[in-house]
């Protein structure tokens, strides 16, 4: 018996527990950090929270749901679905909760992993699973002078909802997925709200509205017509994909009907002008938001390009020395994506920790391996991040490949399973090669790369092709043990 210690109960934990158990594997225990499950959709509760990926493909394709109540669910619907999840699958007993992982080191004489817990505790596992992802961390600005600020400030990923903001002049740093869906919700009731951003981004229109009662009946009772709504989903997004590469034919005519979604929205020239991205359209993240841009046209909101130069104690300073008055700063600005795994110091079996080994950029075979360290494996890690489909599709990829792979072990009486270095430096030269051809290799800067430009986040193909690539392991690649 194998067991198995999963960190994280957040959609890529829950999907591997949730997998384990239809396979008749009790032997796991998830370690959460939080007092609940959902990750990242239990942290993130700021107004106006939701998917960018439509509901019926942002789900468990093994766990469906025929009643969600929009296209694109909001954060308590998702979080309500999770733990809906979580509860039909039995997952309370395996689940610690309040329980993070600090460091965990692989034995090579006993091959299993020591796990050191935040509390002090040790426990014992023979697989590690990592359920953590790319965007757990949140990340902070350095701006001089950002502890000085005297009034109330925080990160839209530890919303205060205990800090009323009607009236007060409010400023928000970055203007990212999560700032495009507060902004609109926030607006109309502060005082006012200037938005520094630091460069332009492309959006979308979201088309979003709600499942009719009989769409939903339909669904419950159809679940041919359920799958099929979900295939057209998933085909539709597929198809964007097209735009992405550098030699797109259909990027233009997608970037002028962008720029003619901004025009129809945004009158003023000046502010048109500022909110026209400088790069090709996919370099960055394209976001959905049909709200945003009406947003940004209210009196009382004010958009600044201007870097900052420092915080002070009652506002923001800008190039130039424009003195900016607030009362609340929100920093907006996302998470550490491409330090995989950093709250925990994983150590493989020479003694080098995963951040040693990644160095130069986070990387790994197929996304779920790296080489020296056995009985370990990840899900959404690196390169396996999509910007235009469902994350979710990705990680069940990723955790048939890693049944798979327990499967053989277990078959096999394998107590050790490591990627060759060959077979994952080789992945990464052909992985690197394909996003030379992509359109985030255009020169942006974005949460796809890491500091030194390296693409460490972002599949560089179509999702179809990633699950096909996953369909089964190469065991010739790997060093298998007794």
């Amino acid at each position: 018996m194998l067991r198995i210690a999963i960190i994280g109960a957040g959609v890529a934990g829950l999907c591997m527990a949730m997998r384990l158990k239809r396979a008749g594997i009790d032997s796991f225990t998830i370690y959460e950090k939080s007092a609940g499950v959902g990750g990242t959709w239990r942290d993130n509760i700021y107004p106006g929270c939701a998917c960018d990926t439509p509901s019926h493909l942002y789900s468990f394709s093994f766990a469906p749901n025929p009643d969600w109540s929009r296209i694109w669910a909001e954060q308590p619907e998702i979080l309500a679905y999770l733990e809906r999840c979580a509860e039909t699958h039995g997952l309370g007993p395996h689940t610690r909760f309040n329980t993070a992982v600090a460091a965990a080191r692989f034995d090579s004489r006993n091959h299993r992993w020591s796990i050191l817990l935040a509390n002090g505790e040790e426990a014992e596992a023979d697989i590690l699973i990592s359920g953590l992802g790319q965007l757990n961390v949140p990340a902070w600005p350095e701006i001089e002078g950002r502890e000085d600020f005297g009034g109330t400030a925080f990160h839209s990923a530890r919303w205060r909802e205990d800090h009323d903001m009607t009236g007060l002049d409010v400023a928000v740093i970055g203007n990212g997925a999560s700032a495009t869906q507060f902004i609109p919700r926030i607006a109309p009731r502060v005082k006012s709200l200037t938005i520094f951003q630091r460069s332009a981004n492309w959006v979308a229109p979201k088309p979003d509205a709600p499942y009719t009662r009989a769409q939903k009946t339909l669904f419950a009772a159809s679940p041919w017509r359920r799958k099929l709504h979900r295939l057209a989903i998933f085909l539709r997004f597929e198809l964007r994909f097209a735009s992405f590469f550098k030699k797109s034919l259909l990027r233009p005519a997608f970037e002028k009907q962008l720029g003619v979604f901004m025009k129809h929205h945004v009158k003023d020239p000046a502010l048109r002008a500022a909110l026209s991205p400088d790069y090709p359209a996919g370099c960055k993240r394209v976001l959905l938001a049909s709200d945003y841009y009406p947003a940004l046209t209210l009196p009382n909101v004010r958009v600044v390009s201007d870097p900052i130069e420092r915080i002070v104690a009652d506002g923001l300073v800008t190039r130039g020395g424009a003195h900016h008055r607030v009362d609340t700063i929100i920093y907006g600005t996302g998470f550490r994506s491409t330090e995989f795994l950093t709250p925990v110091e994983i150590t493989g079996t020479d003694g080098t920790t995963l951040n040693e080994a990644w160095r130069e950029g986070a990387h790994a075979h197929r996304g779920v391996t790296v080489a020296g360290f056995p009985n370990f494996f990840m899900l959404y890690g690196p390169n396996t991040n999509l910007g235009h489909a469902s994350i979710i599709f990705m990680i069940e990829a990723q955790v048939r490949y890693i049944l798979r792979c327990l499967r053989r072990m277990r078959r096999k009486g394998l107590s050790f399973m490591d990627v060759k270095p060959w077979a994952m430096e080789r992945y990464n030269r052909r992985l690197q090669r394909q996003l030379k051809g992509m359109v985030w290799d255009s020169g942006c800067g974005s949460w796809y790369k890491n500091a030194a430009g390296r693409i460490t986040n972002n599949w560089p193909r179509f999702a179809f092709q990633y699950a096909l690539a996953m369909r089964r392991p190469r065991w010739r690649e790997y060093d298998l043990r007794r």
